[in-house]
């Protein structure tokens, strides 16, 4: 890159950071009002250059921008902008620079391909590999096939038939030494996570499986490593010890005790998603262990969130003894009798079941006997043989309602091998992070250190900042989830009493006084028709009329996003369009789903919606 158009470069990247939008620092849910999932990896980047050949970087033309990406998770305004303007240092496309919170798990993305497509991989470093990667591990419970080279210089590469990854430790993450050698650069930062360069036209075919592995098994860089990685960039210092991390940890673990009852420690990882593919892998090593040569069954719900759904056929596809079952839990099927069908069917089988389920259920919220729940997770089953099969553990998504305690000496499922897990971008922070934890009962204290092993091999652990947050924001949670609850079934009064041919998905009354307390539900809007396929279009089209007017006249507190638990205003969204994206089409939900939160003005919403309710009679 030549010098002046470096400057140029670099000056205009110190304006935008001087610019930007709060929410490029803040924001951790979809705005889908500004998003088009079918152009998310190129519309951010797309619309950002043309105001870079402009010159413009004013805070409201970067406010306009389309949502990048999906907040956090897969990528974010400014984990693009240090891609975008690290790819333009290297001469190489935007998409081929792709940036981790993790420094493992870029090197497990290329193996995973790589595994997919029966390619060899060659792993080579000059310094030191990640503290976390564990190459017995990976190679046994992953099933990925690599050789591990230590070597002088980037310019000793051998050659190989096959990927080579050059791993490299360095504050400055910006550039790469020009080699046709190296498939992929990996370039690790202490604090702030990796850069994984793709190098090669012939490497492009990688890119969005790489994405996609950040998307569900990890995080992109956050937002605030990627502030401090673009400082760095532009000359700037903005890195400042984090003194308080060890207390904010003590703090969150201490909290997550209190609020679940659990008796086994909390762990924390950087997302949901990464807690519950460090709580997948963990069990697959566990059954290796434990039951060896027997086949994994993960029985996972047909109609729950996409990315749990789409996590688990991805571990399947990697692992020959790993299958995924599917669950019907919600309308007309009942939970506790689908378990018991499908655990009957899989000791048969004499396999190893291993139950992921939300309760209450995604976005039906409904919750099942939870007596007969337990009843039928521990009724002793016999194999095709007639020995004793082996029992399952239950993984619980308790992201809803995360005060509910479980697992704790005396509670509903203490007696049976359980987990719990919750994503702390809804209630436990209120939106402020993504990061996401798990508990155990006692008797899965066994397997929570298997989890443990795969959290941190996968370098998937909660940040500093992310740690700060959580210590800052679940000592309120229970109260938030409470007065939330309070204005969410007021609403839903209004609603029915309002709307009274609108059905209305939401826990009873009586599920409340047990402690349910959830600031969700969904809504079924009345439709008309004169067929099947006129009604459903007809409803689904209403759907997005009902989310238009509350955005458009209650702006600063109606929101078109895909979360809960938020601290302010209430959020609404599609599910079949949103959360559910890789569910299968006949198992969607084209309903309504809203979210409330304990901060919102509750009468002017209920103002909205009887306008809404009139314009529709």
């Amino acid at each position: 890159m030549n010098t002046t158009h470096g400057n140029t470069l670099l000056n205009y990247i110190t304006d935008i950071l001087k610019n930007m939008p709060t929410g490029w620092l803040s924001l951790t849910t979809h705005r889908l009002d500004i998003y088009d999932e079918s152009r998310a990896k190129t519309q951010f980047i797309d619309q950002f250059k043309q105001l870079y050949k402009t010159n413009n970087t004013s805070t409201a033309a970067l406010s306009e921008l389309p949502t990048a990406y999906d907040y956090i998770r897969l990528g974010h305004p400014l984990s693009c902008l240090l891609e975008w303007a690290i790819a333009d240092i290297n001469q190489l496309k935007p998409a081929s620079v792709i940036s981790f919170s993790s420094q493992t798990t870029p090197i497990l993305a290329v193996l995973r391909k790589n595994l997919l497509d029966n390619k060899k991989t060659q792993i080579v470093y000059t310094d030191e590999l990640p503290v976390s990667f564990d190459a017995e591990t990976i190679k046994s419970v992953y099933g990925y096939n690599f050789e591990v080279k230590h070597v002088a210089s980037v310019d000793t590469i051998p050659p190989f038939d096959g990927s080579t990854i050059f791993v490299s430790q360095q504050n400055n993450m910006s550039t790469i030494a020009p080699n046709d050698t190296v498939d992929f650069f990996v370039n690790l930062h202490p604090h702030f996570g990796s850069i994984l360069l793709a190098n090669g036209s012939q490497n492009e075919s990688y890119i969005s499986d790489i994405q996609h592995v950040r998307r569900r098994e990890t995080i992109a860089m956050t937002p605030v490593n990627c502030l401090a990685a673009l400082n760095a960039l532009v000359g700037k210092s903005s890195e400042k010890p984090n003194n308080r991390a060890i207390a904010d940890k003590a703090s969150t673990v201490k909290s997550i005790q209190e609020i679940t009852g659990a008796p086994t420690t909390a762990l924390v990882g950087s997302s949901g998603l990464s807690i519950q593919y460090a709580i997948m892998m963990g069990l697959v090593h566990h059954a290796n262990e434990n039951h060896a040569g027997k086949a994994i069954k993960f029985v996972v719900p047909t109609n729950c969130y996409g990315g749990t759904n789409d996590q688990a056929r991805r571990v399947a596809a990697c692992i020959d003894n790993v299958e995924v079952v599917d669950l019907a839990v919600d309308g007309e099927n009942d939970m506790v009798q689908s378990i018991d069908a499908v655990l009957t069917q899989i000791a048969h089988q004499d396999a190893i079941p291993y139950i992921i389920a939300e309760i209450p259920t995604n976005p039906r919220v409904e919750v099942p006997n939870l007596v007969a729940l337990r009843d039928t997770l521990a009724k002793e089953r016999k194999t095709a043989t007639g020995t004793v099969a082996t029992d399952p553990v239950f993984i619980l998504d308790q992201t809803f309602c995360p005060n509910v305690l479980f697992l704790g000496e005396g509670q509903i499922l203490s007696t049976v091998r359980a987990l719990s897990y919750a994503s702390g971008s809804k209630f436990p922070s209120g939106g402020k992070c993504t990061a996401g934890y798990v508990v155990g009962n006692k008797k899965a204290e066994d397997a929570m250190a298997k989890i443990e092993l795969h959290l941190n091999l996968c370098d998937n652990e909660a940040t500093h900042l992310q740690y700060e947050l959580l210590a800052q924001q679940l000592p309120s949670m229970n109260q938030r989830i409470a007065e939330a609850y309070s204005n969410t079934r007021d609403f839903v009064n209004f609603i029915h009493a309002t709307l009274p041919t609108a059905k209305i998905n939401f826990v009873s009354e009586e599920l409340a006084e047990q402690g349910f307390t959830p600031s969700v539900f969904s809504l079924d809007l009345p439709t008309k028709g004169n067929s099947e396929a006129e009604r459903e279009a007809y409803k689904r089209e209403l759907n997005h009329t009902l989310i238009g007017k509350m955005i458009t006249q209650i702006p600063n507190e109606s929101k078109y996003c895909v979360s809960y638990g938020q601290l302010n205003g209430c959020y609404w969204t599609i599910p079949a369009t949103s959360t559910q994206g890789t569910t299968k089409e006949g198992d969607k939900d084209y309903i309504a789903r809203v979210a409330l939160s304990a901060n919102m003005d509750l009468d002017k919403h209920k103002e909205v919606f009887a306008e809404f309710v009139k314009e529709i009679a």
